[in-house]
């Protein structure tokens, strides 16, 4: 297959153009880590983006980074960190997941995805640290929307738009991004030994609790001790971060809110943050290979219970719970749908959703990866994709 390789905002403007008026398909890509992640997509060229590579401005005062899409996370991550700062929304490295090398995932593709780690739900999804966005409609024209600054927006918020629509609506070249200092110390509390139901229950209280946890995640047994936790058998983990001094006082402060259910046992330094990658990227947690892998956005009240309850319909079925149980990741027995026609009205009937992460090109294509959209939405989703991209030529087949 052709591979376009546009080195200027204009080279991209044009080549798009041009595709747009031969009706050809184009499969965009930064660093090709996450072809895997949703509908194969079906393009006539591949449109690569490594030429939209490096930071252009970078104020650690304001904390604003102005950087190309295709700027590799670990490049984004080591600048920040010689500055003592981060992006709060801690993308994931999803390579490994689909078969890649790790550290090749892009700034653009976390934000196309709109990716976040285990700190989501204090930190905020990656839509909302962008701040602007500078591409290409799929009619070829240059557009730029947001700004520097939080507060810059009348209208249509177009970089929240883009983010999470996967390049199906425009090529992302330029993001602006706000970013976060980097707490001055963190540690990790492990409760263990707890079922799922005691666990779901503490995990509820903790996170209503005035101790703001940064992340909060359970590990069933066969979990844990897959990742090689420090402390082996199932893990309540809770994740503090602050100055160094008032950690003892946040462990002693969980030790009195959760009482005689469970001991905590502190876990620091290079244990404390490898348990956290490993629960923010997934892979070495659950089976390895290609075995169907599901994300599901739940209820955090109603999460450990839901994934008790599939493990019980799907023999062989492994899951952990991040977001105090509100985002579960399932590892489905392989074969037939993948347990789709018993996950998905799972998670609906639970007031959430289901999305297939990993799966083979032939289950992508037999089963919707993405969460079915009901008429309504649906409709006003093709109606923001005919504005963007009329000729359906961006990523096309991506979303389903």
């Amino acid at each position: 297959m052709e591979r376009l390789r546009p080195t200027t905002i204009e080279d991209l403007a044009a080549a798009v153009a041009e595709a747009a008026a031969a009706a050809r398909r184009l499969h965009v890509v930064g660093g090709g880590t996450k072809a895997g992640f949703g509908h194969p997509v079906t393009a006539e060229a591949v449109l690569e983006l490594s030429a939209f590579s490096g930071i252009q401005s970078y104020e650690p005062a304001e904390q604003v980074i102005t950087l190309g899409a295709a700027t590799p996370l670990a490049t984004v991550q080591a600048a920040l960190a010689r500055n003592g700062q981060c992006l709060a929304f801690d993308p994931p490295d999803l390579g490994p997941l689909y078969g890649e090398a790790a550290g090749l995932g892009t700034i653009g593709g976390a934000v196309a995805a709109n990716l976040s780690g285990p700190a989501r739900p204090r930190a905020g999804a990656a839509r909302d640290h962008l701040l602007g966005v500078e591409a290409v409609t799929g009619r070829g024209e240059i557009f730029k929307a947001g700004g520097r600054v939080v507060k810059n927006v009348t209208g249509y918020d177009l970089p929240k738009l883009l983010a999470g629509s996967f390049g199906t609506l425009a090529v992302m070249a330029r993001l602006t991004l706000r970013v976060a200092g980097t707490a001055p110390a963190t540690v990790t509390a492990a409760l263990l030994d707890l079922g799922p139901a005691a666990a779901g229950k503490l995990m509820q209280r903790i996170a209503g609790s005035p101790l703001e946890a940064l992340a909060i995640a359970y590990l069933p047994a066969d979990v844990a001790v897959r990742a090689r936790h420090p402390l082996a058998g199932s893990a309540l983990l809770v994740r503090f971060d602050g100055p160094a001094t008032a950690l003892e006082e946040r462990l002693a402060d969980l030790q009195d809110l959760v009482g005689g259910a469970a001991a905590v046992e502190a876990i620091e330094g290079a244990a404390s943050d490898e348990t956290w990658s490993a629960i923010r990227d997934i892979t070495g947690l659950l089976p390895e290979g290609e075995r169907p892998l599901w994300r599901l956005f739940v209820p955090p009240a109603s999460g450990c219970a839901l994934a008790q309850d599939l493990a019980a319909r799907l023999p062989g079925l492994r899951w952990f719970a991040d977001w105090a149980g509100g985002r579960l990741w399932l590892a489905a027995p392989a074969g037939g749908d993948a347990g789709a026609s018993v996950i998905r009205p799972a998670a609906k009937a639970a007031g959430g959703s289901a999305t297939l992460i990993r799966a083979d090109a032939d289950l992508r294509a037999r089963v919707p990866v993405f969460e079915p959209a009901d008429p309504a939405r649906a409709a006003i989703e093709e109606r923001v994709r005919a504005a963007f991209d009329p000729a359906r030529i961006l990523n096309p087949g991506k979303l389903g």
